[in-house]
C-alpha cells in the first residue's frame, strides 16, 4: 500500500496496525540527532547506515525508523522501498511530540517481536539528546534496557560505539 500513494501525500507515512500514520514536520532536534547518528555511527563494513527507510515487519505493519543499520548486501538494491527484519541490526527513533506513545510502546514491540537485535530511544531533554538503548532477549523475544547516555553515547552491538551527543559540536 505505501509503494502505491498517490504523489500529493505525505513525504513520511508509516502503515502501524493497518492504518496510514503521516509524520509530523521535523524539527531541528530531529534533523541534528539524525545528521548526529548519519555522520558518526561507524558500522564494519558488512553493514550500513540508511535513513528514514520503512521496515516490513507483517502485513499490516510498515514502520519508518529515523536512523537503521542494516546488512550492506540488502541495501546494495537500488530499487528497494522497504527491508525485511532480518537484514536490521539496528533501529533508531527520534521522539517527537506526536510519535511519543508509538516511540515508547508500539515501535519497540513490534521491532522485538520481529527479532531486531537493538533499539534506541532518543528523546529530547534539556536541549540535548538523551539516549535509551536496548537489546533483544531473544528466549522472550522483548527488548531488556542496556543503558541512558546523556553527553556521550558508548556502548556495544557487535561493534564499539562511542558517540558525543552535544549538539552544539555537531551542527557544522
Amino acid at each position: 500500500m505505501l509503494d502505491h500513494l498517490p504523489s500529493d501525500a505525505p513525504e513520511h507515512v508509516e502503515l502501524i496496525d493497518g492504518s496510514l500514520v503521516p509524520q509530523s514536520p521535523r524539527t531541528m532536534f530531529h534533523m541534528l540527532v539524525l545528521r548526529l547518528f548519519e555522520r558518526e555511527l561507524d558500522p564494519p563494513g558488512h553493514l550500513v547506515v540508511v535513513r528514514e527507510m520503512t521496515v516490513t515487519l507483517g502485513l499490516r505493519q510498515r514502520p519508518e525508523p529515523d536512523v537503521l543499520l542494516v546488512k550492506e548486501s540488502a541495501a546494495r538494491r537500488i530499487t528497494l522501498t522497504t527491508f525485511e527484519p532480518e537484514d536490521v541490526h539496528l533501529v533508531v527513533e527520534v521522539v517527537s511530540e506526536d510519535s511519543r506513545d508509538r516511540d515508547r510502546t508500539t515501535k519497540p514491540g513490534k521491532y522485538s517481536s520481529a527479532g531486531i537485535k537493538h533499539f534506541w530511544r532518543v528523546e529530547l531533554e534539556d536541549d540535548q539528546p538523551v539516549v535509551y538503548t536496548f537489546e533483544l532477549e531473544p528466549a522472550v523475544k522483548a527488548y531488556v534496557p542496556t543503558g541512558i547516555h546523556r553527553g556521550r553515547l558508548r556502548t556495544d552491538i557487535g561493534f564499539p560505539v562511542d558517540i558525543d551527543l552535544d549538539l552544539d559540536k555537531n551542527r557544522r
